[in-house]
């Protein structure tokens, strides 16, 4: 199994990338995300990848995070949908929206993506709900060169319970407190006023 491919990005393609390693060209399928965060040809670039085998399917996916790699993962178990759905997936919706949409039930942003009707929608919501939690969307990003997890405050967790405490929706106050400038020395009250600026320019 490969876990991840490090060398020179040979090639940037419509919906694949070519990253050569001992003097080999490893051809990987990445979402558009990744695409965008290819700056040019010549780069070095470390890429996180699941290899896909099935019957005379041999193909690989990569991402720029283990985090990306993983919701890529379970987004693959959902009946109905292979990696091909899975990048569409993740080329329209940043995973951790993807958690914030699963964990509020918001099969409209989710049927955003190509090829995902509101069916198809509420299956991956039903299949993942219980495989996601709100401890991962707002878990702080791996340094990916030292392999450090900073942990989850728990001063987020309460500034969106005290957020739909007072009304709003789950959805809406996790999207908030995403977005605010968070560290981990911040109470919750710091959190929550953040939270509710962000919520009046919604």
């Amino acid at each position: 199994m490969i876990s991840y491919i490090k060398g020179e990005l040979a090639h940037i393609g419509e919906d694949y990338i070519i990253v050569e390693n001992g003097n080999i060209g490893y051809e990987i399928r990445v979402p558009a995300t990744v695409l965008d965060e290819m700056s040019y040809v010549g780069a070095q670039v470390k890429v996180y990848t699941y290899m896909y085998v099935r019957e005379d399917v041999l193909a690989l996916y990569g991402f720029l995070t283990r985090d990306d790699l993983s919701v890529f993962k379970q987004l693959i178990t959902v009946s109905g949908i292979g990696p091909k759905g899975a990048l569409g997936i993740l080329s329209t919706i940043a995973a951790d929206d993807l958690r914030f949409a699963v964990l509020a039930g918001d099969i409209r942003t989710i049927s955003k993506a190509p090829g995902i009707g509101k069916k198809t929608a509420q299956k991956l919501i039903i299949e993942l709900k219980d495989k996601m939690s709100l401890e991962d969307a707002f878990e702080s990003k791996i340094s990916e060169n030292h392999g450090e997890n900073t942990g989850v405050p728990d001063s987020r967790n309460d500034a969106v319970l005290a957020l739909t405490a007072l009304g709003y929706g789950q959805a809406e106050a996790m999207k908030a407190v995403k977005m605010c400038p968070v560290n981990d020395d911040m109470t919750t009250d710091e959190i929550l006023k953040l939270a509710l600026k962000k919520l009046m320019t919604f």
